[in-house]
């Protein structure tokens, strides 16, 4: 037991919650962590170092009040630590799943040692707050009568949603798929958050006013034209959904996908629902290869995996990142190292350098096989890296199903984008200005499809941005046109 906070990261070592046994975890998909008690948790709140320059802020772009609601815990604070949480993250039990926690390497304590267990901690403080019945509807006490449409229900649009609803104004959160969640529903498997925690949250958010209108398909089902005729102002967070695709002879082979098909549709069998075999997109008893080696190539990989595959690869361009940190990459910067997740723990091969140059088909028009090069990485004047093949290093490697995690190209241009005829940034992201407004008035984008693929935290607070510039948008158009507020209630 602690015996002075002060001291506490000196004399308490770090413990992360564990993950459940790779035999067990494999054959299920339940979430690959187990929980810490709640004891053990405040312990580990403890060891926050109540620092006087605390970094932890750098690494959050939300901003999260941590060394605060770490002291709370520690002191057995509960009820605090949640309002000071829920100050900075309307969702933490998203980010207490699924961050990668920049925040912990931005800890004081990550210059010479493990980082305080801040990730666990927030988890541990709205997963308590939920059990003792504090998180329950909020609706606002009064209405504006603007209304909000926001294209996307993911992170983002999400975000912006419940900010615009306590702020008072009507909103719409508008999604094409069949239900609401975005990314965090159809992109994260099963055993990395369970899909619960998503409905309860929704739940909770309808409870609160926010209209949610699935199965819509903005500038198909309903035009841009139509959208601003209703609404007083639209956010478009509609994320950065263009996969990345790789040009190479045999691309059109039957056995190819994009790894978001192939998440998604596992995603929809964990919910239930009823995807015919000829249909669906299995790995079992395959050989599988998995081009990328991001958080998506690795949610292939446990994917593969709980599948039975036969064998899983990964393809990665590059050479591996150091394990320890590179003296041009010093705290508090992300460090840019060598990790394995718990997908990689769980099996399967990682080749590095490795260059894909053709996929091979057999008669039926299948991929069976893959021809890639080995390469070295050769910089230029600029220090732009580039990859040089070497000579004489082609291999071939079965494949029965080859999926593509390369990153994505940014949103989707055809549709709303088109129709509104908004303009781009040269990444191919959608063009605001400093308040997230396109260059069209009351039409602001968010999220992924602003800036980029990103993490979820980056997302959260793009949307709690977003919401902020909308709301002063449509407060100062009604104090300009001398109109009166149109208060319901």
């Amino acid at each position: 037991m602690v015996r002075n906070k002060l001291t506490a990261f000196i004399e308490i070592a770090r413990h992360a919650p564990p993950r459940r046994p790779v035999e067990e975890r494999v054959k299920d998909w339940k979430e690959v962590y187990v929980d810490l008690p709640e004891d053990v948790v405040q312990v580990q709140a403890a060891r926050c170092m109540d620092c006087g320059v605390p970094f932890c802020h750098r690494g959050c772009p939300l901003g999260n009040l941590i060394p605060e609601w770490n002291d709370l815990v520690y002191r057995n604070h509960w009820k605090e630590a949640i309002e000071r949480l829920h100050a900075t993250n309307p969702f933490p039990e998203f980010t207490g799943k699924l961050c990668p926690a920049p925040c912990e390497d931005s800890c004081v304590l990550s210059i010479n040692s493990d980082p305080v267990t801040i990730k666990q901690v927030e988890w541990k403080i709205i997963d308590h707050a939920w059990r003792e019945g504090w998180i329950k509807p909020n609706p606002p006490a009064i209405r504006t009568g603007k209304k909000v449409a926001i294209v996307g229900s993911g992170p983002a649009g999400l975000a912006a949603a419940q900010r615009l609803n306590q702020a008072g104004h009507w909103v719409t959160v508008f999604e094409r798929d069949d239900r609401i969640g975005g990314l965090i529903r159809y992109g994260i498997p099963e055993f990395k958050m369970d899909t619960s925690i998503l409905n309860r949250r929704l739940n909770l958010l309808e409870q609160e006013g926010i209209v949610f209108k699935p199965n819509v398909n903005v500038g198909v089902d309903i035009t841009a034209d139509e959208l601003l005729r209703e609404f007083d102002a639209v956010i478009l967070a509609i994320g950065a959904t263009k996969p990345k695709d790789i040009r190479v002879p045999g691309r059109d082979l039957k056995g190819i996908h994009f790894a978001m098909e192939y998440l998604t549709m596992q995603n929809r069998r964990c919910e239930g629902d009823y995807i015919p075999d000829s249909e669906f997109i299995s790995a079992e008893g395959k050989d599988v290869i998995i081009i990328g080696g991001g958080d998506t190539g690795a949610d292939c990989l446990g994917t593969a995996h709980r599948q039975r595959a036969k064998s899983v690869t990964q393809f990665q361009l590059w050479a591996p990142p150091p394990k320890e940190r590179a003296p041009n990459n010093p705290w508090p910067e992300l460090p840019y190292v060598f990790t394995i997740s718990a997908a990689h723990e769980e099996g399967g091969t990682r080749e590095f350098c490795v260059s894909t140059k053709e996929f091979i088909g057999d008669e039926n028009g299948h991929v069976r096989a893959i021809r890639a090069a080995r390469i070295e990485v050769e910089y230029d004047e600029h220090g732009r890296r580039r990859a040089k093949e070497i000579p004489g290093s082609e291999f071939e490697m079965p494949a029965d199903l080859v999926l593509l995690a390369m990153g994505y190209a940014g949103p989707e241009t055809d549709g709303i984008v088109s129709q509104l005829g908004l303009e781009l940034t040269e990444r191919g992201n959608i063009a605001t200005d400093a308040q997230k407004m396109t260059k069209i008035p009351g039409v602001f984008a968010a999220g992924d499809a602003r800036i980029g693929q990103s993490l979820i935290v980056w997302a959260l607070q793009e949307g709690r941005d977003v919401a902020k510039y909308v709301d002063l948008y449509l407060t100062e158009n009604q104090r300009d046109s001398g109109q009166e507020k149109n208060y319901a209630a």
